[in-house]
């Protein structure tokens, strides 16, 4: 479903250039929940810019489905971590904001919206103001209006990263659901573990300075995940195991 071959990206400032990455290959299949895993400044965020069409390669190509990225398309949309929600609009209007020039009945509209809002379980809070909804909720409303869209490809940028852990990890379950009866392909990129072995079907891992892909591992457990599980702690322990073999040192605890 994507391609990424032989991507290569610098940023230029006061005349001086760094190179955030260099000859970056990988492939995500249909339906697959893929995740880049690495330190803050690896180029994770650049890379996924890239493949949504926010920003064109100096080297390499990126394919989805088999055509090259040029621009942003609705076929790829991207989840911030910020939510950018309208806040004079009411919940059913933000997701109705990204079906807005589509040529359909508004009755479809509508539908399509609502199935949206029931995948989220925020149906009943459709004319509430995001002032009226928690952190939570209002993260709900994003990944509705994501999915109302019905694309083929979700890019996520760190969309938990701003939230306590219990409405972390009810949304990371509420993602995994959805992504289940929808099958649709998920890019998220992430500096936390936990979150990398709890929701991916492979993660890939990226040395910094410049961003490089330095290892795939193949998450096998089933799901949903058992945190408690000893092969949950077995597939975080290698992680970090090949952070130490790359050279990048790990923060504490479960981030990287």
């Amino acid at each position: 479903m994507i391609t990424v071959a032989g991507v290569s990206k610098a940023f230029h400032t006061k005349g001086k250039s760094a190179l955030v990455l260099d000859n970056v290959s990988f492939q995500v299949e249909r339906g697959e929940i893929v995740t880049l895993l690495g330190k803050s400044g690896c180029g994770k965020s650049t890379l996924l810019n890239m493949v949504g069409g926010f920003l064109p390669p100096d080297n390499g190509t990126v394919l989805l489905d088999g055509k090259e990225v040029i621009r942003p398309t609705k076929r790829c949309v991207m989840l911030f971590q910020q939510r950018n929600l309208l806040p004079w609009r009411t919940v059913l209007k933000n997701v109705e904001l990204g079906l807005e020039g589509e040529a359909m009945p508004a009755a479809d509209k509508r539908e399509r919206v609502m199935e949206a809002l029931r995948l989220v379980g925020l149906d009943g809070h459709e004319h509430q103001f995001p002032h009226e909804l928690s952190g939570g909720m209002q993260q709900r409303v994003a990944i509705a209006r994501a999915f109302a869209i019905q694309p083929d490809v979700i890019l996520m940028d760190e969309p938990f990263a701003a939230l306590d852990t219990f409405n972390r990890y009810n949304l990371q379950d509420e993602l995994i659901r959805i992504q289940t009866q929808k099958k649709t392909t998920i890019l998220l990129v992430t500096h936390d573990i936990d979150e990398a072995v709890y929701l991916s079907d492979r993660v890939l891992i990226m040395s910094s300075h410049p961003g490089r892909i330095y290892n795939e591992m193949l998450i096998k457990q089933s799901k949903p995940r058992d945190r408690t599980h000893g092969d949950f702690h077995y597939y975080r322990k290698k992680i970090l195991e090949e952070f130490e073999l790359s050279g990048v040192q790990p923060m504490p605890e479960y981030s990287i």
